[in-house]
């Protein structure tokens, strides 16, 4: 039985279209939320067991792992630690976490705790001499249509800003991934032989590194409007944000988001390639789907 978190998420919904399109014929058993749109899964064909519960909840962890050979876990990277030492008691075979690159930055925010979870894993592992094989997948920034919250965001602001503001000419470097890359990926790593006792971790990035200005200058281009930037040197906009924190009495503090922009953000996807034939679609083509996203529903009628 395979049980999967997230499912209704945004990877995860490209996830389920694997398996469907794939035919999945073993039984999943899918954790939501009350609040959750389990419409694809009702509609899936697959046999499907949904169960609703809160992964905050160390005893219905523990329960739902119960007859469970493998767990695909896409939802919240700090629920990791707790489902590994629950799938390690019920002697899952495997485990697959999505976790995220952000554990590279050099910023403490955003790659502190990442650290620490994985850590964490790792000795839970080491402690339990476990035959559990866990593999970690580390997504870079997500985007493939309107509810990505990143790609999204800079498609909004080149079709409603004047003025486009870029740190140091937006010349930090990105490499976005598809979540119909990542469906996919999931799906090949669920399907690879198991291997008793193996942690591994791959790092799955866009097709190629590129910089934040050309990222803008693609979606202008394909929004068919001309772009304005103001250049903002990074001094400058640490300054602007630390002002903001200051007038808010520190409850709007941005100063890291502000120097995460000027930091690169690419990472090699070479690993993935070679291990299981991860092959993520051109930028090009993916900025070129969630553009028309975007125009579809501004003009519809």
């Amino acid at each position: 039985m395979l049980l999967v978190t997230g499912i209704t998420g945004h990877s995860g919904r490209y996830f389920l279209q694997e398996l469907i399109d794939n035919k999945y014929e073993e039984t999943i058993k899918c954790i939501v939320r009350e609040t959750s749109d389990t419409s694809m899964l009702d509609n899936s064909g697959l046999m499907i067991e949904k169960v609703v519960g809160n992964l905050d909840n160390k005893e219905f962890v523990d329960k739902t792992m119960k007859s469970v050979d493998t767990v695909m876990h896409i939802y919240n990277i700090h629920h990791s630690p707790m489902i590994v030492q629950a799938a390690i008691k019920n002697k899952v075979k495997r485990v697959i976490l999505v976790h995220t690159t952000g554990i590279y930055s050099k910023f403490k925010n955003a790659s502190h705790e990442y650290r620490k979870i994985e850590k964490k894993i790792i000795d839970i592992a080491k402690k339990s001499s476990c035959e559990t094989k866990i593999t970690i997948l580390r997504p870079t920034m997500i985007y493939g249509d309107l509810c990505d919250h990143n790609i999204s965001k800079f498609i909004r602001m080149v079709d409603k800003l004047p003025i486009i503001p870029v740190i140091d000419k937006g010349s930090s470097l990105l490499q976005p991934v598809n979540a119909r890359d990542l469906g996919k990926a999931y799906f090949t790593m669920l399907k690879l032989p198991v291997k008793n006792g193996e942690l591994k971790a791959y790092d799955l990035s866009g097709d190629k590194p590129i910089k934040m200005i050309d990222i803008l200058n693609l979606i202008s281009r394909e929004l068919n409007k001309k772009a304005v930037y103001i250049s903002i040197p990074m001094g400058l906009g640490i300054f602007i944000s630390k002002i903001f924190k200051w007038l808010s009495l520190g409850k709007f503090d941005v100063t890291e988001k502000v120097q995460r922009m000027g930091e690169d953000r690419s990472y090699s996807h070479e690993d993935a390639s070679n291990d299981f034939g991860y092959n993520p679609m051109l930028f090009e083509d993916g900025i070129r789907i969630e553009v028309e996203q975007y125009k579809s529903k501004q003009f519809k009628i």
